[in-house]
């Protein structure tokens, strides 16, 4: 009975949900067997996933205690923020508790006494695993919203970040860049970072408190409105380059720049009213697994794929061990309605032991080292398991190792850099005066130009003397009577011929004239 319930399990129909199964049992002319569909996990609250951490240090409110008041209240500051009292502390876990009868707990920041120094709070939400965002991030902030603020993403467990949406009161003024609200881009620009003015702009700071990243705006582009059409954006996530990873992430982490001032500039006579209060963090999405797992549980601290398709991994990344005789692949949501489930294949090969991570398909055995290694790797790796990059390529940290674009290019500037190889982070090792990832930036007091030059004069530093102009920090253009490469050698100390022979310089100008006609009718005699 287990064993058929089981069955029923598994031939659920696929109008129950779309891509929530991963196989069924079937009958056909060689006999039963599964039938393989692309499948993901449920959405769910990530939030309760999820570990936090804030800094700088010291920018939790509480230690020491301090008074703070509201705009509302600005003058009457009888709130107090202690970290060594319960009912008066503010830490980051209450971001994320549950707000029994309507009162708000929430993580509360020091207050900006430090002015006009910048108050500044990093709030990152770390997963450990890769997830996809289903729904809209929601900040909820109590006492108004940052008037600037920025939201990054990560997709390597916080090793790299990215800028995923700018807001601001003024976007040209903080960030320059012009305003942009997500429903007004197109099918070719929906994975846009922006930056927008919609959640940043004082109305009080009871009435709005909120703060979105547009996911289902996003997804309207393509699946319209009421995102009715699914099947649309299922194909554009396969199709779209990019597009998937936009909404794929394993941190994220919000940037809060300046908070809510309650007008148009900050009051230095009350400074205790200017502070980050954050109640709420909403994040729904599901467990990236490839389209090999239907079910994601949380296991010895992590999420965890429960993968089928004979793959394996967190994210289910690869294929099982003697099921590798092609290389892996992330399922996809095409053809419609079931997708294809590339499912990884039993070994069969004679080197079942040569493991090239799907970027070889051809092994030999060495006699005399008795190795089994890879031939011709491909994708530009090398190495016994093709598990290295060649030389000039660097290590891909978000693709898994059998990920055909394991290995990027270090692309680095054939003037700036030594040489065309880079480390395993892709920063090439550049010449002197040279900086930047690829060197293709020059160091302070150094200029571009075919490569980088140090700065001769830059009006700060090297200043041109003696009356000298400095021209694009590449030379002084000099007075007459002054010479040298900051102006700074007087011409007649350096060449007495140019002092004797300057006017003035120990003849009349009649002198010298009689000299010049002196020459030319000597030159005229030669001839």
């Amino acid at each position: 009975m287990l064993y058929l319930a089981a069955l029923l399990v598994h031939c659920v129909p696929l109008a129950m949900g779309q891509y929530d199964i991963c196989k069924s049992w079937v009958t056909t002319d060689d006999g039963p067997s599964w039938e393989f569909y692309a499948c993901q996990p449920k959405a769910m609250r990530m939030k309760d996933y999820v570990t936090v951490r804030v800094d700088p240090a010291g920018i939790t409110c509480g230690d020491p205690p301090e008074r703070f008041c509201t705009h509302e209240n600005p003058y009457l500051c009888s709130d107090e923020c202690d970290a060594s009292n319960p009912d008066l502390a503010h830490p980051p876990r209450l971001m994320f508790d549950s707000e029994d009868e309507g009162l708000a707990t929430y993580w509360q920041s020091v207050t900006w006494r430090r002015y006009p120094e910048p108050l500044l709070a990093n709030i990152t939400l770390s997963w450990n695993k890769s997830i996809e965002l289903t729904d809209d991030i929601v900040i909820t902030f109590e006492y108004g919203r940052p008037t600037i603020m920025m939201l990054e993403k990560s997709l390597d467990n916080g090793r790299t970040w990215h800028p995923y949406q700018y807001y601001a009161d003024d976007c040209m003024e903080a960030f320059s860049m012009p305003a942009r609200r997500v429903r007004d881009l197109s099918t070719t620009s929906a994975n846009r970072v922006l930056c927008t003015e919609e959640y940043s702009r004082w109305a009080g700071s009871k009435k709005e408190k909120t703060v979105r990243f547009e996911v289902r705006d996003r997804f309207a582009i393509f699946a319209g409105p009421d995102l009715k059409n699914m099947d649309n954006l299922y194909t554009r996530l396969e199709s779209a380059k990019g597009l998937k990873d936009f909404f794929t992430v394993t941190d994220l982490r919000m940037r809060l720049l300046r908070p809510a001032l309650g007008g148009t500039y900050v009051q230095r006579e009350n400074l205790y009213k200017y502070f980050y209060a954050v109640s709420n963090i909403e994040v729904t999405g599901r467990c990236k697994c490839n389209l090999h797992a239907n079910l994601c549980t949380f296991k010895e601290g992590s999420l965890q794929c429960e993968c089928e398709h004979n793959t394996t991994g967190q994210d289910c990344g690869k294929c099982k061990k003697n099921f590798r005789s092609r290389s892996w692949r992330a399922g996809s949501y095409l053809p419609l309605p079931n997708g294809s489930p590339n499912a990884c294949a039993a070994a069969d090969s004679p080197f079942g032991n040569c493991e090239c991570y799907g970027h070889s398909n051809r092994c030999s055995y060495i006699d005399f080292l008795n190795v089994v290694t890879c031939v011709s790797c491909k994708h530009n790796t090398r190495g016994q398991h093709c598990q290295h990059c060649r030389l000039g390529f660097y290590r891909n940290s978000s693709a898994e190792l059998d990920d055909e674009n394991v290995c990027i290019e270090c692309n680095c500037n054939q003037i700036g850099s030594m040489h065309d190889r880079c480390n395993e982070t892709g920063y090439c090792e550049c010449r002197e005066g040279a900086t930047g990832p690829k060197c293709d930036d020059c160091l302070p007091n150094y200029y571009w130009r075919q490569g980088c030059f140090p700065n001769v004069c830059d009006d700060e530093l090297l200043l041109c003397q003696n009356g000298g102009t400095c021209y694009q920090n590449q030379r002084c253009i000099c007075p007459a009577g002054f010479k040298g490469v900051l102006c700074q050698q007087s011409r007649c100390e350096v060449d007495k011929q140019d002092c004797d022979s300057a006017p003035g310089a120990g003849g009349s100008l009649a002198t010298v004239g009689l000299a010049l006609l002196a020459l030319q009718l000597r030159a005229w005699v030669d001839l």
